[in-house]
């Protein structure tokens, strides 16, 4: 063979000359194969999508509100809760006459159902009308008269309590054992029906207040003030007792039997609530669900035997004329609350605050509400899962935990809080607010050493407020969540006072325009002349120890107790921490035996009465069984606060908040602590975003952009799809030529040996 055909026989033969026919065909269908996967790879991104939303894709653009809760709530009968949590679904469902202008600040009433606020009048001892209201003196006031009208054409949600029969007889009040069998939820019932919200309803929630089988949070402190209801709970007990002897465990116990002498129907639409003196705070409680609408219907719907078993209870679907009825309750996985069809008419305001424009928050002023059809909210156990669905998109709006507080928040060098780059990049925005709350420490002054109103006392007090540096406590362990207190008042509330004249001069000296806790040498002075030197007693020479009773003890708390320790250490004091359990550490209170304790507030509604009512004398814990858990006693103070506290609000009862809070300063009898600050993370496709800390019905204000969100979503919600891709040609790689190795194989004839 020459040179030249022996190259050609070396030469590599054409690729189809290698495989034969069958495998040239497998290796055609493999690359069609191919070719398909790598079409539904690339249409991979959409389905992912989908399948990445916790929702269904039907939602996606709909008016809805995603929102979570951690816990079932207990009550959702208006008249047993008194719950944040429980709150914010009853709030948006059940309506009292009055609510909380959602702009305006500090807070401020308007009606709801009223057509007007309360006419109030005011009667002498004799039972006649005080007609000139500016003379209007506590003493001279024997009752107060509160008269309410409330609007027409107002109706309740769809529900089967309500459905009549063509007789005009309910249908659904008298079932049998047989009809309920094929009852398991609400929803199972055929017929829905609704009818007018009149006066009756309101009195009939109010005589609940004192039903045997409630026991609303509110009764003992409403039989202070509503003529005749101490007795007519007594009448309820009695009655209901003799009438359960008759009649199944649970039946209808009809209120509108018996009357109550501090509440009347006047007509149709308006009612009367007598009060024993005088007390303005009673326009509060009227924007509390307490005293929300009730239609004896309801109550007698839910009170028939084989209803509770079901769940089937007012604790469970609530009847009202809010904005929002809950159509879904499954505390396991979701509830929802949807838009109330028979809604009445409500606008979103078109006056509020100065900025309120700049920021966007009346820009729908005048529209009608609400502006969200459906809000979902999921059971939500823990934060991280719930952060990472916020950041996703999935849900609108988001507090801010320990565990996620570096990834959005930072502070800039004045202090104030900021976003982090990535939470602008994504449009999230920051709200901040200061509630109406106080956490403080407080000194028991019915203690030897650091009670009583002689001056080592006081001394002693002041000296250890200023070393509890609790500036630097809200830096550590509230990562900067809150303001430290000047006194009792929240900002906010009337009576609370912003700058140099509203600090605590005991405390702190005012510098470059701001309060700064005096020195650590400033509070061993007043320490010396307490007859403390050094920390010790000058008299016996013994160390001086502080005993802080407190609840907890887990990891978390070691080293809060620390810094408390390091705290008082800082002027030569000893820190001894008593640390019990919660019913030990309630019977120390009730008993007075704890010196230095941990206590906070919230307030029940927006009045400087509220809070400076914890340090009223007739309150003492020990003495009275009261809220004033320091015990603290001071004539003067007392006789301030009983004139200051059903004032209305004006420049006169500022003065004697004024006098009270220095009174309060010098005598130290809580170390202030700090007001909490809210933090709320919200996507730019939630509008309206206004806090408001004493609204329960806020719900209705909100809207959002569902196409701006779905946009969002699409965007941060992309697959990555490569590593499938790149996983996929590896197997093809790897796979096709064992396979092609294979067939071929088995394609060769047999050896005979």
């Amino acid at each position: 063979m020459n040179e030249t055909l022996k190259r050609s026989a070396k030469r590599p033969a054409h690729f189809s000359q290698i495989i034969c026919l069958p495998d040239l065909l497998f290796y055609r269908q493999g690359l069609a194969i191919f070719s398909a996967l790598v079409f539904v790879i690339g249409s991979i991104p959409s389905t992912f999508a989908a399948l990445n939303n916790p929702y269904p894709q039907a939602d996606s653009q709909q008016n809805i509100l995603y929102s979570s809760f951690s816990e079932r709530p207990k009550h959702l009968d208006p008249i047993r809760s008194y719950s944040s949590n429980e709150y914010a679904f009853i709030g948006q469902i059940y309506e009292p006459p009055l609510q909380y202008h959602f702009l305006k600040r500090p807070y401020q009433l308007v009606p709801l159902t009223a057509s007007q606020m309360p006419r109030v009048k005011y009667f002498d001892h004799q039972g006649e009308e005080i007609a000139d209201t500016a003379s209007v003196d506590d003493k001279n006031v024997a009752y107060s008269t509160y008269e309410i009208q409330i609007k027409p054409g107002i109706r309740y949600q769809p529900h089967p309590a309500f459905a009549r029969n063509e007789n005009n007889n309910p249908l659904y009040h008298a079932l049998s054992e047989v009809e309920l069998e094929s009852i398991h939820r609400l929803g199972d019932f055929a017929r829905v029906d609704s009818r007018e919200l009149v006066a009756a309803d309101y009195v009939y929630q109010i005589k609940r207040l004192a039903h045997p089988k409630l026991s609303s949070p509110i009764q003992g402190l409403m039989s202070e003030y509503i003529v005749g209801l101490t007795e007519y709970a007594k009448t309820l007990k009695q009655a209901y007792k003799t009438e359960s002897k008759e009649k199944d465990e649970l039946f209808f116990f009809d209120l509108r039997r018996y009357p109550l002498a501090g509440v009347e129907v006047v007509d149709r639409y308006t009612y009367r609530i007598k009060v024993k003196g005088r007390y303005p705070q009673l326009l509060y409680w009227l924007a509390m669900p307490f005293f929300a609408p009730m239609p004896f219907e309801a109550d007698q719907f839910y009170s028939q035997p084989g209803m509770k078993d079901r769940n089937i209870t007012l604790d469970w679907y609530p009847v009202g004329t809010g904005a929002y009825m809950l159509s879904v309750n499954d505390p396991n996985l979701r509830m929802i609350l949807e838009r109330n069809p028979n809604f009445h008419e409500q606008r979103y305001p078109t006056d509020g605050d100065s900025g309120d424009f700049e920021k966007g928050w009346l820009t729908d002023a005048g529209k009608s509400m609400p502006f969200i059809d459906k809000v979902i909210y999921n059971l939500e156990k823990e934060t991280i899962p719930y952060w990472n669905k916020f950041l996703q998109g999935y849900y609108d709006v988001s507090g801010v935990s320990s565990d996620s507080f570096d990834q959005a928040i930072q502070f800039s060098a004045q202090g104030d809080a900021e976003l982090t780059s990535m939470m602008q990049e994504k449009g999230i925005e920051l709200i901040t607010s200061v509630e109406a709350s106080i956490f403080y420490m407080g000194f028991n002054m019915l203690d030897p050493v650091v009670g009583g109103d002689t001056e080592r006392a006081r001394l002693l007090r002041q000296a250890i407020s200023i070393a509890i540096d609790y500036e630097e406590f809200v830096s550590i362990f509230m990562n900067g969540r809150g303001q430290p207190a000047q006194g009792p008042i929240p900002p906010g509330i009337f009576g609370h006072v912003e700058g140099e004249s509203g600090i605590n001069t005991y405390v702190y000296n005012w510098n470059n325009g701001q309060p700064e806790r005096k020195s650590i040498e400033t509070a061993k002075q007043l320490l010396v002349q307490a007859g403390y030197p050094n920390g010790r007693d000058k008299d016996s020479g013994k160390p001086l120890l502080v005993h802080l009773d407190i609840t907890g003890g887990g990891p978390e708390d070691k080293s809060r107790f620390d810094w408390l320790r390091k705290q008082l250490k800082k002027i030569d004091l000893d820190l001894v921490i008593r640390n019990t359990d919660y019913n030990r550490f309630q019977e120390k209170m009730r008993k007075g035996n704890a010196q230095l304790f941990m206590w906070g507030w919230n307030a029940d509604y927006p009045d400087p009465e509220n809070f400076l009512f914890l340090l009223y004398g007739p309150n003492g814990k020990v003495k009275h069984h009261g809220e004033n858990a320091v015990n603290y006693h001071n004539p003067k103070f007392d006789q301030l606060f009983d004139k200051m506290k059903s004032m209305d609000n004006s420049p006169e009862r500022q003065a004697i908040i004024n006098e009270i809070m220095e009174m309060l300063r010098h005598d130290a009898p809580w170390i202030w602590g700090f007001h909490p600050k809210r933090f709320v993370l919200h996507h730019n496709w939630y509008r309206n975003a206004k806090p408001n800390l004493m609204a329960h019905n806020t719900l209705m204000y909100k809207r959002i952009d569902p196409v701006l969100r779905e946009q969002m979503r699409s965007k941060w919600n992309k697959p990555v799809i490569w590593p499938v891709v790149l996983v996929f040609l590896l197997l093809v790689i790897t796979i096709v030529p064992a396979v092609m190795v294979y067939r071929r194989k088995e394609r060769q004839p047999a050896v005979l040996k």
